[in-house]
């Protein structure tokens, strides 16, 4: 890549802070990959360890899943729409969406923590059996990363609101969008690797 391409590419590779920063960034995510691979393994090892706790076929409601799903992948739409209006260099359409992927995100949290709460008060905990302990540490790792991903968006959007875009803070809202498409994807595993799979045992 010459020197013109990176002068003339989008913002957040424009220095080379910019272009190391998000290098690093998918190193980390290469980390998280294999965090939770570690807790999707653990899971598939206790899949149908419930012992005398409730069956995840008895408990898992198709509906409540499929729109948990729907307002995650709804997020990451929204989010990339987000990027694509920083990238034309629209700070009032990136603020727009970024806050509209925030509101999906924590409608996605109320769901996922209305969901624990039904299956705590049905007998279903993290002490209950060797499959709801995988369960609850796989889901509220996500739950967790996502909750850890909104709050850094807050942040940003606070920054560019006062410093507008920059190589910096548009490195920084790039970033955030690649660790909020790779939750949506961990989602998908989830998805169907848990949910779909425990409504048949």
């Amino acid at each position: 890549m010459s020197e013109q391409d990176i002068k003339s590419g989008p913002l957040e590779y424009r220095t080379e802070n910019g272009r190391l920063a998000v290098l690093g960034f998918w190193i980390f995510l290469a980390a998280e990959i294999a965090l939770f691979s570690t807790l999707f393994a653990t899971y598939a090892v206790l899949y149908g360890r419930t012992a005398d706790a409730p069956l995840p076929g008895e408990l898992f409601e198709p509906t409540g899943t499929l729109i948990m799903t729907f307002i995650l992948l709804t997020s990451s739409f929204t989010c990339g729409i987000a990027i694509h209006e920083m990238r034309r260099g629209s700070k009032k359409g990136l603020i727009t969406w970024l806050i509209i992927t925030l509101v999906l995100g924590l409608s996605f949290l109320g769901f996922e923590i209305q969901e624990f709460i039904h299956y705590t008060h049905e007998g279903a905990t993290i002490q209950s059996s060797a499959y709801w302990s995988a369960f609850f540490v796989l889901a509220g790792t996500h739950g967790l990363h996502v909750t850890l991903g909104i709050g850094w968006a807050i942040l940003l959007l606070i920054q560019v609101m006062k410093r507008g875009l920059t190589p910096v803070t548009s490195r920084k809202v790039f970033i955030i969008g690649l660790y909020w498409h790779f939750l949506d994807v961990v989602w998908i595993f989830i998805f169907t690797g848990v949910y779909l799979l425990g409504m048949v045992m």
